[in-house]
């Protein structure tokens, strides 16, 4: 468990840190949807995500070791992996890139990279793509975020 923990905490760290050299001047120029959550929201439900989304990758890898699972764990945790990935690539484009453009082509494939590391997890264990739901329900809504700003912003 410690290790996918490490790895879902690296990402959030590496996310963070791309994020926070333009969250408080550019970013808070930008104009943004009326559904904007307050910036204080981010910082713990991004917590909360990356302690689910290291729980579901702990419950594949442990479900993935019986018998006759083998190679579908591994498509699921590589599938885990790359929505890490790209979740860190999109902290990288909208906020290091200053491109909300860019990051919704990059969210968009994190959604769908989620959407697939749940079904691939679901065949290992049910608990560990259940707790990715509030992660793709997370995403979906800073999805439809990152669009308006997007779309309010475009010159």
């Amino acid at each position: 468990m410690l290790g996918f923990l490490a790895v879902s905490f690296g990402a959030a760290g590496v996310g963070g840190t791309l994020t926070s050299r333009t969250v408080k001047t550019w970013y808070r120029g930008l104009r943004k949807s009326r559904l904007n959550p307050p910036s204080w929201i981010f910082g713990p439900v991004w917590t909360v995500l990356y302690a689910m989304i290291a729980v579901s990758g702990w419950l594949v890898w442990r479900g993935s070791t019986s018998e006759g699972t083998e190679g579908r764990g591994r498509a699921a945790l590589s599938a885990w992996g790359v929505q890490l990935g790209l979740n860190v690539l999109w902290s990288g484009a909208f906020f290091a890139g200053r491109s909300p453009g860019a990051a919704l082509g990059v969210i968009a494939a994190l959604w769908t990279s989620i959407v697939v590391c749940v079904g691939l997890s679901a065949r290992i264990s049910v608990a560990a793509a259940g707790v990715l739901g509030p992660y793709l329900a997370w995403t979906t809504f800073a999805s439809y975020l990152n669009l308006r700003v997007w779309q309010l912003n475009r010159r």
